[in-house]
């Protein structure tokens, strides 16, 4: 072929593989990243106010490599000693880590983040690794939950999509060798094998989540978004991993009502605050729609604490009442700017049931340890 030329190449292929190894190491040392600081990552606004985007960034610090590091203090320092230093001596200590400089604009280096893409399913995989709803029981009236067909047998008769390869390929093999004329040859009917299924059904127990939230005028922005986070993957765990889960969405000042999943995390109110309205609710909602003999019942609510002194007692004696009835009652309490100690989770430290759980949320990073400790399988029941 005149005028045409041909260039033949030598490559390295190993250095084409070597961007896909370094970019999945990479993306296994951000998941490890991810894990390791999920506390602070699980009550991030960004991925808590997503609003439906399946990839979200999250922060994380960034990723060091092996280097150098310069002393910021521009001291002078020698490399070489006198020889008799042994394995762990101190050679030297920074003087200016550990002393506070008061109130100014520093002279400290910050902390480099980096914003990693994740999916919000991915992320929740992590964060629901090892969760649960504890005292799971079977009850009277399982659910459907799913169907599936299971091949069990293998038959010499049935539909032609359905027929075993390698155990037809065995018999033609078997029935040459027994006929003196060894080989994969000559495939008649009779070495012909089907599948055969069977249809098998996996019941799970009815399960009811009863989730209660203050919205008084005592719960400002933090203690509302605290609480929502909270809820946010409560509910997302739930529908990721039981398939019969209802949740009943219940929200309270001195007066509690059942709303929609729409408005619970996105209106608030106003005025005092009387807990006992939203246990006489759920009280009642159990009553009259899921009977502790069909249903797991389980309550989470979650307050500042403010309550009406004179409705305490009557709170004490209401959880006591919902623990007759519920697999578990969870009580978290926030610490917003005005807390103060006397609070209700002060009067439920009376409550000695093994089915009761209570949590002490300071900051965001509280919202992950209040999650494990609720939906924790073999949980260590108490208050914190």
């Amino acid at each position: 072929m005149s005028g045409s030329k041909f260039v033949i190449s030598r490559e390295d292929w190993s250095l084409h593989r070597k961007g896909e190894i370094d970019r999945e190491r990479h993306r296994e040392k951000v998941r490890e990243a991810i894990k390791k600081n999920l506390a602070d990552i699980v009550s991030e606004e960004s991925i808590i106010m997503h609003d439906g985007r399946k990839v979200v960034k999250v922060p994380i610090r960034s990723l060091d490599e092996f280097h150098f590091r310069f002393d910021y203090g521009k001291q002078k320092h020698g490399g070489q000693g006198e020889g008799n230093s042994k394995k762990g001596d101190v050679i030297n200590t920074d003087p200016q880590q550990g002393q506070g400089k008061g109130k100014g604009a520093g002279e400290e280096p910050g902390i480099d983040y980096y914003e990693a893409d994740i999916t919000v399913d991915e992320l929740a995989e992590m964060i629901f690794e090892d969760l649960g709803l504890p005292n799971l029981e079977q009850k009277k009236k399982p659910e459907l939950a799913s169907e599936s067909l299971e091949f069990k047998d293998v038959r010499k008769k049935g539909v032609a999509s359905n027929i075993d390869r390698k155990r037809t390929i065995m018999e033609v093999i078997k029935r040459n060798a027994l006929t003196g004329n060894p080989g994969l040859h000559g495939i008649i009917p009779e070495d012909l094998r089907f599948k055969t299924w069977e249809t098998t059904f996996k019941f799970e127990s009815n399960a009811i989540v009863l989730a209660m939230m203050d919205t008084s005028g005592s719960m400002g922005p933090f203690e509302k978004y605290i609480a929502r986070s909270f809820f946010f993957w409560m509910v997302r765990f739930l529908r990721t991993k039981y398939n019969n889960v209802q949740i009943a969405f219940l929200a309270h000042h001195t007066e509690a009502k059942e709303t929609t999943e729409e408005e619970f995390f996105t209106k608030g109110a106003s005025g005092g605050t009387r807990c006992s309205s939203v246990y006489k609710l759920a009280l009642d909602i159990i009553e009259k729609r899921y009977s502790p003999q069909d249903y797991n019942i389980y309550a989470f609510h979650f307050s500042d604490g403010d309550n009406l002194v004179s409705d305490n007692e009557n709170c004490v004696k209401l959880i006591n009442e919902l623990l007759t009835v519920c697999n578990m009652v969870g009580y978290g309490e926030i610490e917003g700017s005005y807390y103060y100690t006397s609070t209700l989770r002060t009067a439920y430290k009376r409550i000695n049931n093994p089915k009761f759980t209570s949590v002490n949320i300071k900051d965001k990073s509280g919202v992950y340890p209040a999650l494990k400790k609720f939906f924790n399988q073999t949980p260590a029941q108490g208050t914190n």
